[in-house]
C-alpha cells in the first residue's frame, strides 16, 4: 500500500535542523497568544521606512503588538497560524534578513545566517563624541567573518558577543559568551577580551583592533571543537575545560593574538550607565544636539505607535531609530532647537519619557498571557505595582526562573510563585540568579511594602 507524504511546512524543517526554541526572522515559535517572530537589529538600529514595515507586517500577519527586548531587538507577537511563512517573507522583503538572504533563500540558511547576529553595541555607537572608538564597523566586521563560515552555523542562536566602545550608556550587566571592551591605549584602541560575562567582570587580556575578527574566528572554532552536544553557551565548556586549554585550541587554528597586558587591563572597568541617560533628551555635541530617549511602558507597543514613530524619526533626526537593551528607543541626531517638541510628541504616543514614571523602572516577561510557563500574568501585576511603588525603587517581575525579561540581575526580583503571588529578592554579591530571598509568597501590594523597608536602588541615579 502506497502512504502519502505530506508535505513539511519550513518551520517543521528547521525545527528537525536546528532544534531550539529560541524565536527569529525565520524560526516562528508557538506562544499561547499566537506566534512569536524575533527580528535581530544588528546594533539596534531601525530605519523610519523598516520600522513602518515592520508595524504593517504585524497588521497583516500577526496582532499588531511588538516587543522591544533586552538585547535591543524587536519581536512581533501573535503570528496567525498559517501565515508564519508569509510573514517571514514579508520582512526578509523588507531588508530585515541578513545580506544576501532574500526570500527564495533556503529556509535553513536563512535561518543559520540570521541567529548568528546576537552582537550587542552601545545604543551611542557611533553617535558619542567621548567614546574611545565607534564599534559598528567591527560589528559588521565580526557578523560577516560568522557568515562566511559554514562551521558557525552549529553556533546556539542564544550564543552573544558584546562590543563596548566606550561609550557613556551601555548595558554593563548583560552576560555574553565573548565580550570585547575598548580600552585607551596611547594612539590606538586596544580591547579588552572577556568570556562568560560582561565588561563588568574581570577580562583574560588585550587584542588589537585589526586582530580582532581573525581571533574571534579562532576562539569560536576552538569553541566548536570542546563544546560537547549539550554544550551551547561559553559557560558550559569553561566548566569542563580550562581556559588555558581553550586558549591553546584557539592558537591551534591561527591569528589568536591574545595578549596579557597588565597596564592596559588595569583601565577596563567603569561603573555602569546612569539611568537617566536612558530617558528624556540629552546634547552630545557643542551645538547641543544629541539624542531623545523613550521607552513604551513594559516594553510593549502597538504597530500605529511604531508608525508613528517613524514619522516623528524623519521630522525630528536622521530617520533612524535605535532600541536600546532596556526595551527602550533612542532618536538620534535630535537638533537642539528640535528636543522639546520630539519629547512632547514621544509622551503623546504614551511613551515614558521620564524616571519618574514607575513604570520606568519596572521590567516584565510576557506573563500567563502570552507564555504557558508563566505563573502569573506579570504584565499586569507590572501595572498594579507601578501604582504603589516607592520612590527610587527598581524592580523585575519575571513569571518563572527563566527570566527572559531582564538578562542581567535586577536591584530586586520579583518571581512568581502563584498567580498574585510573587517571592521577593534583592540583588547581592553572590552569583545566585535573583540575589538573596527576602520574603516568599507576597501579593503585590504586600511586595509594594516590602520594597518600601529596603534601602534605594543605586541604578537610579
Amino acid at each position: 500500500m502506497k502512504h502519502e507524504t505530506k508535505p513539511v511546512s519550513p518551520a517543521a524543517a528547521l525545527a528537525a535542523l536546528r532544534p531550539s526554541a529560541c524565536p527569529g526572522l525565520v524560526r516562528v515559535v508557538a506562544a499561547r497568544d499566537g506566534g512569536l517572530c524575533r527580528i535581530r537589529l544588528p546594533g539596534g538600529m531601525l530605519s523610519a521606512a523598516r520600522a513602518r514595515a515592520l508595524a504593517e507586517a504585524a497588521l497583516a500577519h500577526a496582532s499588531g503588538v511588538l516587543e522591544l527586548t533586552n538585547r535591543a531587538n524587536v519581536q512581533i507577537r501573535g503570528v496567525r497560524a498559517g501565515e508564519e511563512a508569509a510573514l517571514s517573507a514579508t520582512l526578509i522583503g523588507a531588508g530585515f534578513g541578513p545580506d544576501g538572504i532574500d526570500a527564495a533563500s533556503p529556509v535553513e540558511h536563512a535561518c543559520a545566517a540570521d541567529e548568528l547576529r546576537n552582537v550587542m553595541l552601545s545604543p551611542l555607537a557611533g553617535i558619542d563624541p567621548n567614546a574611545s572608538c565607534d564599534t559598528s564597523g567591527l560589528a559588521a566586521a565580526l557578523i560577516d567573518m560568522m557568515q562566511r563560515e559554514a562551521r558557525f552555523a552549529a553556533l546556539s542562536p542564544k550564543f552573544a558577543l558584546q562590543l563596548d566602545g566606550g561609550e557613556r550608556m551601555a548595558m554593563l550587566e548583560h552576560p555574553h559568551d565573548i565580550w570585547l571592551a575598548a580600552l585607551p591605549h596611547g594612539a590606538r584602541v586596544r580591547f579588552a577580551l572577556g568570556l562568560a560575562g560582561s565588561p563588568a567582570t574581570q577580562p583574560i587580556g588585550t587584542l588589537a583592533s585589526e586582530d580582532i575578527c581573525a581571533s574571534i574566528r579562532a576562539l569560536l572554532h576552538a569553541f566548536l571543537d570542546l563544546a560537547s552536544a549539550d554544550a551551547t553557551r561559553m559557560r558550559d565548556v569553561l566548566a569542563t575545560h580550562s581556559l588555558d586549554a581553550l586558549l591553546q585550541r584557539a592558537r591551534d587554528h591561527g591569528g589568536f593574538a591574545l595578549m596579557r597586558d597588565d597596564a592596559a587591563l588595569h583601565a577596563w572597568r567603569r561603573e555602569a550607565s546612569p539611568a537617566g541617560l536612558r530617558l528624556g533628551a540629552h546634547a552630545l555635541h557643542a551645538d547641543g544636539s544629541g539624542y531623545v530617549g523613550a521607552q513604551p511602558a513594559l516594553g510593549r507597543l502597538d504597530a500605529p505607535t511604531l508608525h508613528a514613530l517613524a514619522t516623528l524619526a524623519e521630522d525630528s533626526g536622521d530617520a533612524t531609530l535605535r532600541v536600546t537593551p532596556w526595551q527602550g528607543l533612542l532618536l538620534p541626531n535630535v537638533p537642539a532647537r528640535v528636543m522639546p517638541a520630539a519629547l512632547e510628541r514621544l509622551h503623546a504616543l504614551g511613551l515614558i519619557v521620564s524616571r519618574d514614571d514607575p513604570l520606568a523602572r519596572l521590567i516584565a516577561c510576557t506573563g500567563s498571557t502570552g507564555c504557558a510557563k508563566s505563573r502569573a500574568d506579570t504584565k499586569a501585576d507590572a501595572q498594579r505595582l507601578a501604582a504603589v511603588l516607592p520612590p527610587g525603587v527598581e524592580a523585575h517581575l519575571t513569571g518563572c526562573e527563566r527570566s527572559c525579561a531582564a538578562a542581567h540581575c535586577a536591584p530586586f526580583t520579583l518571581l512568581a510563585s502563584e498567580p498574585d503571588h510573587y517571592d521577593l529578592y534583592e540583588r547581592d554579591d553572590t552569583q545566585s540568579r535573583f540575589g538573596r530571598l527576602v520574603a516568599r509568597n507576597l501579593t503585590i501590594e504586600a511586595a509594594a511594602l516590602a520594597l518600601a523597608q529596603r534601602p534605594r536602588s543605586t541604578q537610579d541615579v
